[in-house]
């Protein structure tokens, strides 16, 4: 029905054999279309053009057990995988761009290339638009920071401890554990940022650093950003709120079951996360549907899958009319009601 055929006397639709060849249809060329048209649609998902936008990069291991394609092994994961990068929009969760990669670690000209083309798309439809790009230390490369920076585009990347920025710190390291030894709590934190320069980067940039000291002893935090702010507020409110990616690509990873990439040809795999990203937008779409103060609002895509999708009823195709009938005992005939009624108010 939702492509226009009749449940009983339509024709049938394709089986599996014909979505397998489907997958292993497009070529390198056509998958880059649809990449491209992916960040169309995100811009395209805007009623009107944001002042600014957070882009939080992030990456996921997807666990093989064949011989795929780009398959590689993976000592932190300990397993055979790829590593596929996320980029969603961290205000509304849309998500801009998925694309498969081998199990390792971005380095610096990869990350480059990626918010290259990613960005480039973006500003080519919003050219006045603020971007900040939001990612852990992995993403923190100088080949990236740099290109940010010529393009005028906001950063901010965890950044790993060392024995230099340890140093660095030391007062605020001291000055938190007296704190906690004068009762200021069982943890306190202190802020500070300083310049810094890594063997690798060409040039200073600005660090922020966390410290805390509580009952383990003292934990030491960095941050490399090109944002202006306190401390304190780049840490705590920018930096650490990119924590709702790991829920984002939860959502699709595992609710919409995007890690089924058990194909051999890595064109066919990164297809299928194509698809599995319109399940996302179509999932995020309908949740969008409903009221603020609804349930429904704030549901993960697996209960909205179970509860609202997934559910028995009988489909009876009569001349003039297709009539569902579901189960009186269904306990969310007031949910389901809402969202069709919703859904029937949209324009063809």
């Amino acid at each position: 029905m939702a492509v226009g055929r009749l449940p009983e006397s339509g024709a049938d639709l394709c089986s599996q054999p014909t979505v397998s060849r489907l997958e292993n249809l497009p070529g390198p060329v056509a998958l880059k279309r649809m990449m491209a048209a992916m960040v169309e649609l995100f811009c395209d998902s805007f009623g009107q053009v944001s002042r600014r936008i957070v882009l939080d990069i992030d990456d996921t291991e997807d666990r093989v057990h064949g011989g795929q394609q780009l398959a590689l092994f993976n000592a932190h994961y300990d397993s055979r995988c790829f590593q596929p990068i996320h980029i969603y929009e961290a205000a509304s969760g849309k998500p801009v761009a998925i694309i498969l990669r081998p199990g390792k670690t971005p380095d610096g000209a990869e990350v480059a290339l990626v918010l290259r083309h990613v960005i480039g798309r973006i500003r080519a439809r919003w050219p006045a638009v603020e971007i900040v790009v939001r990612g852990d230390s992995h993403y923190g490369r100088p080949e990236a920071m740099a290109w940010c920076e010529r393009k005028r585009i906001g950063y901010i990347f965890g950044l790993a401890g060392n024995a230099v920025l340890l140093g660095r710190v030391s007062p605020l390291a001291e000055d938190a554990a007296i704190g906690r030894i004068g009762g200021e709590g069982e943890k306190v934190r202190r802020y500070g940022d300083f310049r810094y320069a890594a063997k690798s980067w060409k040039v200073e940039r600005r660090v922020v650093a966390r410290i805390e000291a509580g009952p383990q002893g003292a934990d030491s935090r960095f941050v490399v950003t090109n944002l202006a702010g306190l401390p304190k507020s780049l840490y705590e409110k920018v930096y650490c709120a990119r924590g709702q990616a790991e829920n984002l690509i939860k959502a699709h990873k595992l609710h919409l079951a995007s890690d089924r990439t058990s194909c051999t040809k890595a064109t066919a795999n990164q297809f299928r996360l194509l698809i599995h990203t319109a399940a996302y937008w179509l999932m995020l779409t309908l949740r969008g549907l409903a009221p603020r103060t609804s349930f429904w609002r704030d549901a993960q895509f697996d209960t909205i899958r179970l509860c609202l999708i997934k559910i028995a009823g009988r489909v009876i195709e009569l001349v003039t009319r297709i009539k569902l009938a579901l189960p009186t005992a269904y306990p969310y005939q007031a949910g389901f009601a809402m969202l069709a009624g919703c859904i029937a108010k949209l324009p063809p």
